[in-house]
């Protein structure tokens, strides 16, 4: 009977065994699980409980290197699990800042380090060494964002100055619904202590100091692009070459996003990927006309090198943001295989690369960047590596490379697409011929034009090459136009719940890892996640934290209780609802009688009216007692915002506060 028992377990340890030399691609899996396992925690484990981690880590990293192959990785696992949690905790409280805890009207005096726009299409600062008033510097945040709405004639803020404003500022907001993207954790990691407007205008206090040649240089570039391509596509090439965001509108970036083609203004694999991939073919080529020259040196590892030297000075010039840095990190990787003579396009690669990001940043984990960019290599990888193995590439001459870009575009496009539908809301119906129409026109004309153009300009001769270059933006933006007018280009689906995409990517990673034919064995996690998704329940009555407004699940839809104001909370609401209607519409459904009451602004009266078996929503405190149920600025700011599901037990009430617990990053405010 005990020999019977055991046959499972000697099952699978043949079976580990047998993963021999295909395991190192499952150490990010397991970091990235410690990792994911630290912010579903509800309270911050204390000091006493990482040192229990801790030594938990240290004794199964003691255990794998003392038992047989055959079980010590399951002991590294659970070792990886303990270092991905212990890593994410570090990171929380190094980066540690003071956070504003109620609202503030001042002045604001601080440094520009970033430009950007909001989603209201307002030019958006970011300052660091911030100065407000009666506040000491401990209790200053480290940084401010602030929307500009105010008259920006006076002057034009430039990275690098210092400036001084009057700003409403508050502490970052919570989660817009429970269990939604909690802004109050992305802007921790950001260090951003407030966020708020202005709508005087902005003041110099300081020029930008000399000694720093990199924020002139990309200040200077982005200029002469916009200067030599007026509008859109000098907006569009700005961002390529340098990362300069702040000329993007929405409308631009609303038909970008609806043909699928957004990824392309951000500096991010695909950009970086061009650029390095053409610096080592142009140096290979060029090695390769002096036959001198070309026999006698490693060609292959030279141009390795000089493309990794001219990745370096692109995320140098291009401000480093993270998606850049993720970039780069994976494209060092690559090339430094090849520098070192082992196989670049190998998941070993891809492994190393999402070790270190998370290693730098263990927060990115839980962005759709990280996600969508790594599901993308890995399938890629994993789809040509199968090719390529079984030597049986299709197509000849000139259509091998028009297949594989149709190919790799599929791949990338299959691979990002659930990741994109559960972090957005929608999928792009038209996505995969938008891209195959302009994917390749990026290598072959946009790209390389950048880089030529880059090197002319010392020499005042990039006028000629940015042209072509904003011919091939051009032909881009026009796909994007054309495919985002279309109805059909964009199907909207609802928010998952949060377990879907641990489950479904646990399947894919099975699916792309396991070593054997048991690896289609990940399908049925893959299959079951889909099936949780399309049975995820949206709430029936949402309630914002500030209590200004109120939604209501209809046949039709979600009815919202005003048609303007709180229209980010209105369009988050709508979006996870994958509803496409604007806020006015939705407000229309709101039907007269409801037994929900919601009174904000100067409507907000004391409860007057209210029956009982009713719902009272306010943002003006309730004092007296009344028969219904009252949803009043005393009690969100303890609950965040509300989420209720009528069942026939009676209602179901879920906060944010519920599901965020209480970390480090949620203010006085939200408590």
């Amino acid at each position: 009977m005990q020999g019977q028992d055991l046959v499972p377990f000697a099952r699978i340890a043949m079976a580990l065994v047998a993963q021999r030399g295909a395991l190192f691609p499952w150490v990010p899996v397991f970091l990235g699980a410690g990792i994911g396992g630290y912010f579903c925690w509800l309270v911050e484990p204390g000091w006493g409980v990482q040192a229990a981690i801790g030594f938990a880590a240290l004794c199964a990293g003691g255990l794998a290197l003392r038992v047989g192959p055959a079980v010590s990785p399951l002991f590294w696992a659970l070792a990886l699990i303990a270092c991905g949690e212990l890593l994410a905790a570090a990171r929380t409280h190094w980066v540690a800042a003071p956070v504003l805890h109620y609202r503030y009207y001042g002045p604001v005096q601080g440094r520009v380090i970033a430009i950007d726009r909001s989603g209201s299409d307002a030019m958006r600062l970011t300052l660091d060494n911030v100065v407000l008033r009666d506040h000491a510097p401990d209790r200053t945040p480290e940084r401010v964002r602030v929307a500009l709405h105010g008259d920006r004639r006076w002057h034009r803020p430039m990275p690098g100055e210092v400036v001084i404003l009057t700003a409403h500022l508050s502490p970052p907001s919570g989660p817009a619904e429970p269990g939604g993207f909690d802004f109050q954790r992305h802007a921790w990691f950001q260090r951003i202590g407030g966020v708020g407007y202005t709508r005087t205008p902005v003041l110099l206090l300081e020029p930008r100091r000399a000694g720093v040649p990199l924020v002139a240089a990309r200040l200077a570039l982005s200029d002469r692009v916009q200067a030599a391509l007026p509008g859109e596509t000098g907006a569009f090439a700005a961002a390529l070459m340098t990362g300069d965001r702040s000329a993007i509108g929405q409308d631009m970036l609303w038909d970008l996003r609806r043909a699928n083609l957004a990824h392309l203004l951000a500096i991010s694999g695909l950009h970086m990927g061009l650029v390095a991939g053409f610096v080592f073919a142009s140096i290979r080529v060029l090695l390769a006309l002096v036959p001198t020259v070309g026999l006698r040196v490693p060609a292959k590892k030279i141009a390795a090198i000089g493309a990794l030297a001219v990745a370096a000075g692109y995320l140098a010039l291009s401000g480093g943001n993270v998606a850049t840095e993720r970039a780069f990190v994976m494209v060092a990787v690559f090339l430094m295989a090849v520098v070192f003579d082992h196989r670049a396009l190998s998941l070993r690669a891809v492994a190393v690369a999402a070790v270190a990001v998370l290693l730098i940043r263990p927060e990115s984990l839980l962005s759709p960047g990280f996600q969508m960019s790594f599901a993308a290599t890995t399938a890629l990888v994993f789809v040509f590596g199968r090719i390529r193995d079984s030597g049986r590439m299709a197509g000849r001459g000139i259509w091998r490379p028009v297949l594989a870009v149709c190919l790799s575009s599929a791949v990338a496009g299959a691979a990002t697409a659930p990741f994109a539908a559960a972090h957005f809301n929608q999928i792009a119906v038209l996505g995969l011929p938008a891209n195959l129409l302009s994917v390749p026109l990026m290598g072959v004309l946009v790209i390389p034009a950048a880089l030529l153009a880059a090197l002319l300009m010392p020499l005042g001769a990039e006028t000629p090459v940015l042209w072509l270059m904003g011919l091939g933006l051009d032909w881009i933006l026009g796909v994007a136009h054309v495919v985002a007018a279309r109805d059909d280009a964009v199907r909207m689906v609802h928010s998952p719940d949060w377990v879907v995409l641990p489950v479904f990517a646990l399947g894919a990673l099975l699916v792309v890892l396991w070593r054997g034919r048991f690896n289609w064995i990940g399908l049925a996690p893959m299959g079951i996640a889909l099936l949780l998704w399309a049975r995820t329940d949206r709430p029936d009555l949402l309630v914002a934290e500030n209590g200004t407004l109120a939604g209501i699940m209809t046949e039709k839809g979600r009815a919202l209780s005003k048609e303007r104001g709180s229209g980010f909370v209105a369009g988050i609401w709508l979006e996870n609802d994958g509803d496409a209607a604007p806020q006015p519409v939705a407000a229309r459904r709101w039907a007269d009688g409801t037994p929900f009451q919601v009174e904000s602004g100067k409507r907000a009266t004391d409860g007057a009216g209210c029956d009982e078996g009713g719902w009272l929503i306010s943002n003006k405190l309730i004092e007296q007692d009344l028969p219904c149920r009252v949803f009043d600025p005393a009690l969100l700011r303890r609950t965040g915002a509300v989420a209720v599901y009528f069942t026939e037990q009676g209602p179901r009430i879920v906060t944010a506060r519920q599901l965020a617990g209480d970390r480090p990053w949620k203010s006085r405010k939200a408590q």
